[in-house]
C-alpha cells in the first residue's frame, strides 16, 4: 500500500464510517475518524452492564458479501476477523390473530411451514424466490452505483428495470401474486420495518429484503453486531487509521462551499475531504450553516418524510427461554398498528414487537444461569402527541404484556437488569433527528438521487455514508454506501479507485464467503 500526503476526516465511527476508513486507507490515504461517543459502532455498538451484553441497534446481519468486498481491500476477510453463525430457524413470525411460521432457508421445510397455515400458498414460495432472484440480479447495478440526477435515473439500464420493480405497487400488493393468506404476506413483508416503513406503503422493489434472507441466510456475529463494529475498527487501525473517541465535532470548516476540515473542542483539524457518517438531518443542522445548503436547507429537511422510531428494552433475566434466536410478534390488527405509528402518531395498545433471545446461540452474552432479551417495538418518531416522560412506564407495561403473548412468560419477575430507550432518548442522547432510527423514509420520492447524494450535492469535497444516503438503511446497504462514496472521493482526489469496485468484473455474492452453519438443530 502506497501512502500519500492527502488526508480525509470521517465524522462518526459507525459501520459506514469504519468501512469507508478501511477502503480509503487501503488506497493510501491518511484517515482520521472523529467519534462523539466513547466507543466505536454508533447505533451498531454494545451495551455492557452487570455482565450482560446487548446490541444497541442492529441485532443480525444479512448479505455479508458486501462487507467481504470491503475487507478484501484490506487483505483480509470476514472469517479471519469475526465468527459468524448462520441461523436456522432464521426467526419465528407469530401472528396475533393466530398461527406462526418458523422461517427456514431450506425450501422444502419452508413450504411445509407455509402449508400449515395456508396449503394453497405453499407453491408460491419457490415462485417468489425465482422471480426475486432475477429481480435482485437486475437491481444490483443500481444499488452499487451513485445516482447524481435525473440523467442517471432515465438511462436505459434504469428504465429497463421498471417492469421488474413495479414502482406503483406496495410490497403487500406485489405479494398477492404469490400468497393469498394475509399472514403469509406479512411473513414476507414485515422486513419493510428494517426501513422504518409499512409494507402497505413501502415500494415493492424491497421484496428483495426477504429474498436475501432466504437466499443467503440470516447471520449472528458472535458477540453481537457490536463485535462486528469492533472488528472493523481493528482492521482500520492495522491500516493506520486514527480513531479518536469522545471527540465531538462542533462544525465543518469551509473555504467557500468546499469543506477543508472540522472544528473540535481541541482545535481545528484540516483535511482534503470530509466524510459525514452521522445522522444526516441532525448533522446538517448542527454542523453546516444553513446558508451553505441550497437543496437541503433546514426548512426542506423539516418537510421531508422520516421513518418510525423504536421503543427499546434491554433485559438481563434469570434462566433461559427456549424460543428461537429471533421472534417477531405481529399485532392482531397490523394495519391499525401501522396507522397508529405513521399517521395518528399515538401509542398502540396492541403493538407488534421483536424479541432477540441471543443466548440460545451465544451464551457468552450473559452471566452463567442468565440470558439477555432485546425487545423492540416500532413506534412513532418524536411527535407532540406522545410525551415520553409520561408515556414511558405505561408503554413498558404494554410491551411486557405483549411479550407474554409472544411466549416469554413471567418476564418481569425474572429481570435482574433493565435499560429502556425511547424515541426521546434516540433524539436527545444519540443525536438522531426526531428519533427516527431508520433515517429518511424510503418512499419513491426519497430514493436514488432524491436522497442526500453520496457526493453531497450542496457542498464540495463532502461525502455522505450511512443510512441517510443512497442506497439506504440496513447494514449491507450502508456498507454499499461506503463503497460508492469512497470510489467517488478517490476519483475526485485524482487517485485510483481500482478495487473499490462497482461490482463489474467480480462476483461479490460468492467471493471468499465461508461462514458457519446453523447453531440450532435442523
Amino acid at each position: 500500500m502506497k501512502s500519500n500526503s492527502k488526508e480525509v476526516i470521517i465524522i462518526g465511527a459507525g459501520p459506514g464510517g469504519l468501512a469507508t476508513s478501511i477502503l480509503l486507507a487501503s488506497a493510501g490515504l491518511r484517515v482520521r475518524i472523529l467519534e462523539r461517543l466513547p466507543m466505536v459502532g454508533g447505533r451498531t455498538s454494545t451495551i455492557e452492564a452487570k455482565g450482560f451484553q446487548f446490541d444497541l441497534g442492529p441485532t443480525f446481519f444479512l448479505y455479508p458479501q458486501v462487507l467481504q468486498t470491503v475487507l478484501a481491500q484490506a487483505g483480509t476477510s470476514l472469517e479471519k476477523e469475526i465468527e459468524m453463525v448462520k441461523l436456522d430457524p432464521q426467526y419465528r413470525v407469530q401472528f396475533g390473530g393466530g398461527g406462526r411460521i418458523d422461517a427456514t432457508p431450506r425450501a422444502r421445510e419452508m413450504e411445509q411451514q407455509i402449508a400449515r397455515l395456508s396449503p394453497a400458498d405453499a407453491p408460491g414460495f419457490r415462485r417468489f424466490m425465482d422471480e426475486n432472484r432475477s429481480k435482485f440480479d437486475a437491481m444490483l447495478p443500481c444499488l452499487e452505483s451513485p445516482f447524481r440526477g435525473w440523467k442517471d435515473l432515465i438511462n436505459p439500464r434504469t428504465l429497463s428495470l421498471l417492469p421488474t420493480i413495479r414502482p406503483g405497487q406496495s410490497i403487500d400488493q406485489y405479494l398477492k401474486g404469490f400468497f393469498q393468506d394475509p399472514r403469509i404476506r406479512l411473513a414476507f413483508s414485515f422486513q419493510s420495518k428494517y426501513l422504518g416503513m409499512s409494507p402497505f406503503r413501502c415500494p415493492s422493489l424491497f421484496s428483495i429484503l426477504s429474498f436475501l434472507e432466504y437466499e443467503y441466510g440470516v447471520f449472528h456475529p458472535m458477540g453481537g453486531c457490536g463485535a462486528l463494529s469492533r472488528a472493523l475498527a481493528r482492521v482500520a487501525q492495522r491500516l493506520g487509521v486514527q480513531i479518536d473517541l469522545g471527540t465531538p465535532v462542533s462544525r465543518l470548516l469551509f473555504s467557500g462551499k468546499r469543506a477543508i476540515g472540522v472544528e473540535t473542542e481541541e482545535g481545528n483539524l484540516f483535511a482534503d475531504a470530509v466524510v459525514v457518517n452521522a445522522d444526516f438531518a441532525r448533522a446538517m443542522q448542527r454542523l453546516v450553516p444553513n446558508a451553505l445548503r441550497r437543496k437541503w436547507t433546514d426548512r426542506r429537511i423539516e418537510k421531508k418524510k422520516f421513518s418510525c422510531s423504536t421503543f427499546m428494552m434491554y433485559l438481563g433475566v434469570k434462566g433461559r427461554y427456549e424460543s428461537p434466536h429471533h421472534t417477531i410478534h405481529i399485532s392482531q390488527d397490523y394495519q391499525r398498528n401501522l396507522d397508529e405509528i405513521e399517521n395518528q402518531h399515538v401509542l398502540s395498545s396492541d403493538p407488534s414487537i421483536y424479541v432477540q433471545n441471543a443466548c440460545v446461540t451465544d451464551p457468552q452474552l450473559a452471566p452463567k444461569g442468565h440470558s439477555t432479551l432485546y425487545v423492540l417495538a416500532p413506534v412513532t418518531h418524536q411527535h407532540p402527541n406522545v410525551d415520553w416522560n409520561r408515556a414511558r412506564a405505561g408503554f413498558r407495561q404494554t410491551v411486557l404484556e405483549q411479550m407474554e403473548r409472544a411466549g416469554f412468560s413471567g418476564v418481569e419477575d425474572r429481570i435482574v437488569y433493565e435499560r429502556v430507550i425511547t424515541p426521546a432518548d434516540w433524539d436527545e442522547k444519540y443525536e438522531i433527528f426526531r428519533g427516527a432510527t431508520f433515517n429518511l423514509a424510503h418512499s419513491l420520492d426519497q430514493m436514488l438521487h432524491l436522497r442526500p447524494q453520496n457526493r453531497f450535492e450542496d457542498l464540495d469535497r463532502t461525502y455522505i455514508v450511512g443510512g441517510g444516503t443512497h442506497p439506504g438503511s440496513g447494514l449491507p446497504v450502508i456498507f454499499q454506501s461506503a463503497l460508492i462514496s469512497s470510489r467517488l472521493l478517490l476519483q475526485d482526489l485524482g487517485l485510483s479507485s481500482k478495487g473499490v469496485t462497482d461490482g463489474e468484473g467480480s462476483d461479490e455474492r460468492t467471493a471468499g464467503v465461508s461462514l458457519k452453519g446453523s447453531s440450532q438443530p435442523r
